[in-house]
């Protein structure tokens, strides 16, 4: 990575402009087309460096629920139980442990009928029992990864607690 994909990585973690072609507003600000931008994008997806570009939504003040799962999957099962798993549009994410329970993912939902439902359902699937784990405090945690400063490997961490 050049310097120049290293500012549009910069834009995009945290001011990701919400325009009809977002593409050509962070060349306007970069001095680039809007072409160019997009095959860096392009490129830096292809090779790994973005896995995902989408909107971050805070479930809770838009009144859904959200919850933490976790599950105690036979190795051999892994493939099967995450595939499974990654078919409910309300999982946002999925991670391996080492642990005694070593898949955890997080569900949201519009209800907390619909997430148990879904839950039971991922149970009853797999035959590999869930353990729904709803948060009593919420810790909302912001991490960019500023990269327009050589060397610095630092995350910027904005914390904030809420309840």
């Amino acid at each position: 990575m050049d310097t120049t994909d290293k500012r549009i990585l910069d834009l995009i973690q945290s001011d990701f402009p919400l325009v009809s072609r977002p593409y050509a507003d962070i060349g306007a600000r970069l001095g680039l087309h809007e072409e160019e931008v997009l095959r860096r994008v392009r490129t830096m997806r292809e090779n790994g460096v973005i896995r995902r570009i989408g909107a971050n939504f805070h479930s809770r003040m838009l009144g859904w629920k959200s919850t933490l799962c976790a599950a105690s999957v036979p190795r051999e099962n892994l493939d099967a139980f995450v595939g499974v798993v990654n078919t409910y549009p309300g999982v946002t994410h999925n991670y391996l442990r080492k642990h005694e329970y070593n898949v955890w993912f997080t569900y949201i939902g519009p209800s907390w009928e619909d997430i148990e439902r879904d839950i039971q359902d991922i149970s009853r699937r797999t035959g590999i029992k869930v353990l729904n784990l709803p948060a009593q405090q919420m810790f909302k945690i912001k991490v960019d990864f500023p990269m327009n400063n050589e060397g610095d490997a630092e995350p910027d961490n904005q914390n904030s607690i809420q309840q």
